[in-house]
């Protein structure tokens, strides 16, 4: 395989991460990963042909990346390319998926799995399957939105029924769907529940990771989504330890933006980077599960940490995205508190900087317990200590509700001891 200083990325998986199918692009230690990545969620949701849900990047492998190492990704740019797109609450539609409606759609009329689709006309209606003509969307909205974006990028505000109606027309061109994407627009179904609301926008990334160490669907690599996994009667049935073997990937926290770094675990030879399901906005917890699906244009940055083995991914946020009580001690603050040290016959504090710990579960209990044990684990120290230094100086934060969270808090640098890692955390909360 030929490694290069800058991979471009223009291919994507059918919705499946599969540690068994080559990976046919490399990078180098240092080098940077380049996407232009197809929306997530809603578009493969109403596209039967894509397996997983979602349609991320092919993964990359990066040189010299084995088992038990860590891929630092450090987001050096974001940027929407879409000119609207639609969302909303989902709901399954009974008859036209087998035991998940997010892996395996089928035909109601020729029980074709997984079928082939095209596109008639417009609304709920139609997409259709290519060997029969019948209806075979797996999924419909309870309340969804057509939202349209200014030429900055930095407003979006849902459109009414005639506007939705022209946009979706023209689906894959107000998307700008990436040429080797598959999917269906999602704007095709020109929902108009909401009308006139404005949302700020600023893009983040609800998948980024590398690939799990057995075949997943990718938005089922995560905690709480592999539960649907458990016993099912489709390709990919797991068992409750398998699901163990997931990376989570798909976190959907909404500060993983730009200007961010994501350390994710290698549990393949190789590491196999890949990403996508862009949103223009999101709220703590993606509480209508699903938010604004974008395609966009993406620049990572890759480092290589040998022998530092985690099991889920760490998130190095930006300053301003880190809880009041985990941000980092100031001069000044760590001046007031010597002084507090030494009235007290102590002569030093700790020298500390603060690191988010991805948890994720089939519920928000779970996955916080997941995210502590992670941090105990790599950190060397009991959860009652996590608990603690969560408690006084950092938070527990809802990533997406059922079951993704955050474990944020100020750790000792003298807990960490891997060089290069204390290089990357020192660096980016640099004063």
């Amino acid at each position: 395989m030929k490694f290069c200083q800058t991979v471009y990325v223009d291919e994507f998986t059918n919705g499946i991460l599969d540690p068994n199918e080559q990976m046919t692009k490399g990078v180098k230690d240092g080098g940077r990963i380049i996407a232009n990545t197809a929306p997530g969620c809603w578009g493969p949701m109403i596209t039967p042909a894509i397996k997983g849900g979602h349609e991320v990047t092919k993964p990359v492998y990066v040189e010299g990346a084995e088992i038990g190492d860590s891929v630092a990704l450090f987001i050096e740019s974001i940027k929407i390319t879409s000119i609207a797109t639609s969302s909303g609450n989902d709901h399954p539609i009974d008859g036209r998926y087998i035991s998940d409606a997010f892996i395996a759609a089928k035909c109601p009329h020729c029980g074709k799995v997984n079928p082939d689709t095209e596109i008639k006309g417009i609304g709920q209606n139609a997409i259709v399957c290519k060997n029969c003509g019948a209806v075979v969307t797996p999924f419909e909205f309870t309340n969804g939105y057509t939202i349209a974006f200014d030429q900055q990028k930095g407003l979006g505000i849902t459109v009414n029924q005639e506007i939705s109606e022209r946009i979706a027309r023209d689906g894959r061109k107000f998307m700008c769907i990436p040429d080797r994407s598959i999917q269906n627009p999602v704007v095709t179904i020109a929902p108009h529940d909401m009308v006139g609301t404005v949302s700020r926008i600023r893009p983040m990334l609800g998948q980024l990771g590398t690939i799990p160490s057995r075949a997943f669907p990718d938005s089922h690599n995560a905690g709480d989504f592999a539960q649907a996994l458990i016993g099912a009667e489709h390709d990919y049935a797991m068992t409750k330890d398998e699901i163990k073997d997931r990376t989570d990937g798909h976190m959907d926290i909404n500060f993983v933006r730009e200007g961010v770094w994501v350390i994710c675990p290698v549990k393949v030879k190789g590491a196999g980077v890949y990403l996508g399901d862009m949103h223009a906005e999101q709220g703590d917890g993606e509480i209508a599960g699903h938010t604004t699906d974008v395609a966009g244009i993406v620049q990572l940055k890759v480092k290589l940490l040998k022998n530092f083995t985690i099991d889920g991914p760490i998130i190095l946020p930006l300053e301003e995205d880190l809880p009041y009580l985990a941000k980092p001690l100031t001069k000044e603050e760590k001046e007031r508190a010597l002084k507090i040290a030494n009235a007290y016959g102590m002569n030093e504090i700790e020298d500390s900087l603060p690191m988010s710990f991805v948890g994720t579960g089939t519920n928000l209990n779970e996955a916080t317990l997941n995210g502590m044990e992670r941090a105990a684990k790599l950190l060397d120290i009991t959860v009652p200590e996590v608990m603690n230094r969560a408690t006084i100086t950092g938070a527990i934060r809802i990533g997406r509700n059922p079951g993704v969270v955050t474990v944020t808090f100020l750790v000792p640098k003298s807990y960490l001891k891997h060089d290069m890692f204390i290089n990357i955390l020192e660096n980016h909360y640099s004063n």
